[in-house]
């Protein structure tokens, strides 16, 4: 499932996604203040090309904390629950739901993405 997921999440929208996850990335990166954010960026970029067959753990200390309070504040929040949204929609068909799960995966990792390492 995870070759053939991954191939029909790419076509059906995980591309675009993917690509506008790589740009804001650059376009953070351009600053010094926003390499952080860039970075989280590309990881999201990353899920967003091929989420099937990752896995997300989450870990970091104090600074990741206080990091992912300001992104939750500031972007996590919009961001969780477009996913969020998008994984409800999805689930309601029995197609859907491995789409809709993959969703629900990107709004965690939207809410705390410092200190997360995907693998």
């Amino acid at each position: 499932m995870g070759c053939f997921g991954n191939i029909l999440w790419f076509i059906c929208g995980g591309f675009v996604s993917g690509l506008g996850w790589c740009l804001a990335g650059c376009l953070w990166c351009i600053t010094i203040v926003g390499i952080p954010v860039g970075i989280q960026c590309f990881k999201f970029a990353s899920l967003s090309f091929w989420p099937f067959g990752k896995e997300v753990r989450y870990g970091g200390g104090a600074g990741s904390m206080l990091l992912n309070i300001i992104w939750l504040i500031v972007t996590g929040l919009p961001m969780a629950a477009g996913s969020a949204i998008m994984g409800a929609f999805l689930c309601i068909t029995v197609i859907g739901i491995p789409f809709g799960l993959q969703h629900f995966k990107i709004a965690k990792l939207a809410l705390m993405p410092f200190g997360a390492e995907i693998i």
